[in-house]
């Protein structure tokens, strides 16, 4: 079988060579298309791949028309919204992400805006710290649980809502489990989204949520943009001088950020959650294994689309 790896932006070199050694070892065919400019390079390149990797390429429909042979495409990473997942059901591709493999790097990157802004950016000004503060986990999937285990050494208080997610769960993490989205915004200084984008959660936190968070609130987003109600988000931030905003993601209303609220924000300039090393090599050597392993005992364990 032919797997091909698309990437406009490269895996690292050890990446990629974890990636062979796992391919061959299968008997497979690994082909490279790294740092490509123009659309019609990955519709040359995929037109006779059995199997595909990327990161956040798009697979479109017209990228499916032109893989004939194709039966499984991987994105290596968590979040998939990259991926027609209409698309690859009406091509008989079986789309799946690789759910865990840069969890650690995304809970790392939120804590490290975190003590960014508790520390006024190193600005020589007095600051705060984080031990004995409350953190919300609006979510409690791979990424809240490192989370968990990173907020416990600060020494935060930290709570939890997750309709999927027992209580049990929770607790044996340390993590109060709150009954209510309610709860956990009104129980919370910070509080850290993890949930996917979809129907459900897009711009669900909003401003009747928001204003429920406690004095000195801190929002932070390593999740999704769409998740997040920009105009009430923009709503409260005119209500309340004491909200921040951390988000590894530019909003929508960067502008109106910039223009009226200086020093009450951080953006990252791109997505950086799984921008690490380890998290890169996780993700593409977990997308080749489970490739090798569809194709030889038709494990779907991670499938996206139905």
């Amino acid at each position: 079988m032919k797997i091909l790896v698309a990437t406009e932006k490269a895996f690292a070199p050890t990446a990629i060579k974890l990636i062979r050694e796992v391919t061959d070892a299968a008997g497979h065919q690994l082909a490279l298309l790294e740092n490509y400019k123009d659309v019609s390079e990955l519709l040359a390149a995929v037109a006779d791949a059995d199997a595909m990797i990327v990161r956040s390429d798009l697979v479109t429909a017209q990228v499916l028309d032109a893989a004939k042979k194709l039966r499984i495409v991987v994105r290596a990473g968590a979040g998939y919204d990259n991926l027609d997942l209409p698309a690859c059901t009406a091509h008989k591709v079986v789309a799946m992400n690789t759910p865990g493999q840069n969890s650690n790097a995304v809970a790392e990157l939120a804590f490290e805006m975190m003590l960014y802004q508790a520390r006024g950016g190193f600005s020589g000004k007095s600051g705060s710290e984080l031990r004995g503060k409350t953190l919300g986990l609006h979510a409690f999937g791979n990424v809240g649980k490192y989370m968990a285990e990173i907020a416990k050494g600060f020494g935060m208080d930290v709570y939890a809502f997750d309709p999927f997610v027992t209580e049990d769960v929770m607790k044996k993490s340390g993590v109060k489990a709150c009954k209510s989205v309610d709860e956990l915004y009104s129980e919370c200084q910070y509080v850290s989204l993890h949930m996917p984008a979809n129907d459900k959660t897009k711009k669900s936190i909003n401003h009747e949520l928001l204003k429920k968070m406690p004095k000195e609130a801190v929002l932070v987003n390593t999740a999704r943009k769409e998740v997040v109600d920009e105009e009430g988000l923009l709503k409260i931030f005119e209500e309340r001088p004491d909200f921040r905003y951390l988000s590894d993601v530019e909003p929508d209303c960067k502008a109106v950020f910039e223009e009226k609220h200086k020093g009450k924000f951080i953006f990252t300039a791109k997505k950086m959650g799984a921008q690490t090393e380890e998290a890169n090599i996780n993700a593409g050597v977990a997308a080749a294994r489970q490739i090798v392993d569809y194709f030889k005992t038709g494990n779907e364990k991670f499938k996206v689309n139905k």
